[in-house]
C-alpha cells in the first residue's frame, strides 16, 4: 500500500517551517490527516509538534560538543546517523495509511542535497517500492525576496535546479514570502520571475541606475580582488550571472509557484500541485489561482 509525503526544502530562511505549520493547519481545516516529521536537528520551536523529530534519535549540541564540529559539521554527522539508523523512520511511518500526507521538514544547509549524497540516499530509500514505498514529491522554497536581487534570485534557482537533478522525484519550485513582495514590485514584473530567463538580468534595476549615473557597467578591468563591492559590481561578476541564467534558460527545468502563507486560497494552490505530482487523488488537477490582472503601474 503506498503512502504519500512532501519533502520541505531550501535554503535556511525560506520559511519551510512556517509552510509546513500552514499545509498542516489547512490539512486540518479540510478534515485530512497530517504526519509531520522534522528532520532539522538545528530547529528549536514549532507551531504544530512534529509527530517524529530526528533530535529524539540525536542531539546536534551533543554532536557538536563531542565531535568538535562546527554547525554545518554537526548537522552532516547527524543526518549522517540518521542513514545508519533508518529504523528510527521505518517504526513510525511504516503502520500509516495512505490517508495520511507524511511532511518532511528538512534543514536548510544547501550541500546536503547539492553536494553530498546524504538526501539523494534518504529519497531513495523512502520511495522504495516494497518497503515504505511513499509516492514523495519535493517542495524547494526560494525567498521571495530575493527577486529584488537578480544575482540572489538565480544563484538560488541554480541551487534549485541542482536538488532537481540530484533528487529524482517530481519537484516543485516554491517562491515563499510573496506577501513581502507584493508591496515591493509591480504583479506584472513578479509575473516575469515564474519562468526565469536571461532578460531578467537585461532590466536589473540596479544596472540601469548604475547606467543612468555615468557607470560603464561593461568595463572588463580587473578591480582590487579586496574590494568586495567593487568585485560585485565588476564586469565578471556580471559575466558570471548571464552564465548562471543562461545555463537555467538553456535546461528550461525551472518555473515556480507563488506562495502566501497567509493566504488560504495561496497554500491550497501549492496542495493542489503536490496532491498532483504524488498522484493522491488520480482525477484531481491542480487548482489555478484566479488570473491577477498586471496593470502598468506609474
Amino acid at each position: 500500500m503506498s503512502k504519500f509525503g512532501v519533502m520541505v526544502m531550501g535554503p535556511a530562511g525560506a520559511g519551510k517551517s512556517t509552510f509546513c505549520a500552514s499545509l498542516i493547519t489547512h490539512l486540518q481545516l479540510n478534515r485530512r490527516s497530517a504526519f509531520y516529521v522534522n528532520l532539522d536537528p538545528a530547529a528549536e520551536s514549532f507551531e504544530h509538534p512534529p509527530d517524529l523529530d530526528i533530535k529524539d534519535l540525536i542531539s546536534l549540541e551533543d554532536v557538536m560538543e563531542e565531535m568538535s564540529l562546527g554547525p554545518n559539521g554537526g548537522l552532516v554527522y547527524c543526518l549522517e546517523f540518521l542513514l545508519e539508523n533508518l529504523d528510527f523512520l521505518t517504526e513510525s511511518l511504516d503502520s500509516l495509511t495512505e490517508e495520511y500526507l507524511i511532511i518532511f521538514d528538512m534543514p536548510g544547509q544547501i550541500e546536503l542535497y547539492t553536494h553530498v549524497p546524504i538526501i539523494p540516499t534518504l529519497v531513495k530509500y523512502l520511495t522504495q517500492p516494497g518497503a515504505l514505498d511513499i509516492r514523495l514529491c519535493a517542495a524547494y522554497l526560494l525567498e521571495g525576496t530575493f527577486v529584488v536581487d537578480r544575482s540572489k534570485f538565480f544563484a538560488g534557482s541554480l541551487t534549485a535546479m541542482s536538488a532537481m537533478m540530484m533528487l529524482e522525484v517530481p519537484h516543485l519550485n516554491i517562491l515563499s514570502k510573496m506577501d513581502l513582495v507584493n508591496s515591493q514590485m509591480r504583479k506584472k514584473d513578479i509575473k516575469k520571475f515564474l519562468t526565469p530567463d536571461t532578460s531578467l538580468l537585461e532590466d536589473d534595476p540596479v544596472d540601469i541606475a548604475r547606467r543612468k549615473a555615468g557607470e560603464n557597467i561593461d568595463d572588463s578591468q580587473s578591480g582590487d580582488p579586496q574590494d568586495k563591492d567593487a568585485m560585485m559590481s565588476g564586469a565578471s561578476f556580471r559575466r558570471l550571472n548571464v552564465a548562471v541564467a543562461t545555463l537555467i534558460e538553456n535546461f528550461s527545468m525551472v518555473n515556480y509557484l507563488k506562495l502566501d502563507n497567509t493566504d488560504e486560497d495561496s497554500v491550497q494552490a501549492i496542495l493542489s500541485y503536490i496532491d498532483d505530482c504524488i498522484q493522491y487523488h488520480e482525477a484531481q488537477e491542480p487548482r489555478e489561482l484566479a488570473e491577477e490582472e498586471y496593470e502598468d503601474e506609474e
